[in-house]
């Protein structure tokens, strides 16, 4: 009886039929409910765009993170530059582009923040046409002279501008630029008039500043490292808080007497907007690898860069702080894109 008792329980205990046997391994393949499945990337080359010619601060990192990343990925990555309007160019090719991976840009402070704070008819929203990806390097600005000018410190320069009384110029990365924003501080402090000239990039900039075609910049330390080193240009004052120790014995700006004139210029990836999140947070993921690698990094800081690589979400909150930022400088500077 007892048998007979536990005989319907025993039942419910069956063996998995010949059907259910060959289902399981597409169950165990199809994603849960609501799961999406993971995209393929890269499938070919990855294009990163660089709006400033070759040779600059962003040409620099964007080259150095693709090449580390081509070795990982198993796909060509391309640095292409595609310079003009401060930006603008590149930008529009890039917001135009499918969000999948394979069109990315790297851009300035002057990109990714200035423009949006000086150009009010820009033709892309930095905030709303790109997805963030990761905030990469962060430099000061060194004020610079070629090794032929009489200054030697910011004092004679102010002094030697001075006594020019506007006959003189300054070469930037193109308007909108760190540079250019910074000098125009420079310019209010010190009570001093440079007529600004504008290049397609700060290695262009650099170039006619060392032929004597300009007579001074504030420059990336990025790019004007070499030149500092080799003796082309000389460095007057940097703008980070501390002293930096790719320029041993060089002034902050505190030190050359300017007070509150600390300017940080940056590099940050983004892509086209709609990206999907965990395609996002994969591409952030190489890159920040690429940027980091005991290769990669060591290299970016030797010429001056802090390498930074942050997440998506706190490179967003960056940027945003930063455009409030360059708004209220450009509004109390009342210094205009013309």
């Amino acid at each position: 009886m007892l048998a007979e008792k536990h005989r319907p329980e025993e039942k419910r205990v069956t063996r998995p039929t010949r059907r259910a046997v060959l289902a399981a391994p597409a169950l165990l393949l199809a994603p849960a409910a609501g799961a999406q499945p993971a995209e393929a990337w890269p499938t070919r080359p990855v294009s990163v765009l660089v709006p400033f010619v070759a040779g600059g601060p962003s040409d620099i990192v964007a080259r150095a993170a693709a090449n580390r990343m081509a070795q990982t990925l198993g796909q060509p990555v391309v640095a292409e530059n595609r310079p003009g309007a401060n930006g603008e160019v590149a930008a529009r090719v890039v917001m135009r582009a499918a969000p999948d991976g394979h069109t990315l840009m790297i851009g300035s402070i002057g990109v990714w923040a200035i423009n949006a704070a000086l150009r009010p008819n820009l033709g892309y929203d930095p905030l709303r046409d790109f997805t963030p990806l990761v905030l990469a390097a962060t430099t000061p600005n060194v004020l610079v002279v070629n090794d032929k000018h009489p200054a030697r410190d910011t004092a004679g320069l102010v002094a030697w501008l001075r006594e020019r009384g506007g006959r003189a110029s300054y070469s930037t990365s193109g308007v909108g630029s760190s540079d250019q924003m910074t000098t125009e501080l420079f310019k209010l402090r010190t009570g001093t008039e440079i007529t600004h000239v504008p290049y397609t990039g700060g290695a262009a900039a650099a170039t006619d500043l060392i032929a004597g075609n300009v007579d001074l910049s504030f420059q990336n330390l990025g790019t004007v490292a070499g030149h500092i080193a080799g003796g082309r240009l000389r460095a007057l004052m940097v703008t980070s808080e501390r002293p930096h120790p790719v320029l041993p014995g060089v002034p902050t700006s505190k030190e050359s007497g300017l007070e509150d004139f600390v300017v940080t210029s940056w590099q940050a990836f983004m892509a086209p907007a709609g990206m999907a999140t965990p395609l996002r947070d994969r591409l952030a993921g190489a890159l920040r690898d690429a940027l980091l690698h005991p290769e990669t990094r060591p290299r970016l800081e030797a010429i001056g860069f802090d390498v930074v690589p942050t997440t998506p979400d706190d490179y967003h909150r960056f940027q945003r702080a930063e455009i409030e930022r360059w708004r209220d400088v450009v509004r109390r500077a009342s210094i205009t894109a013309g």
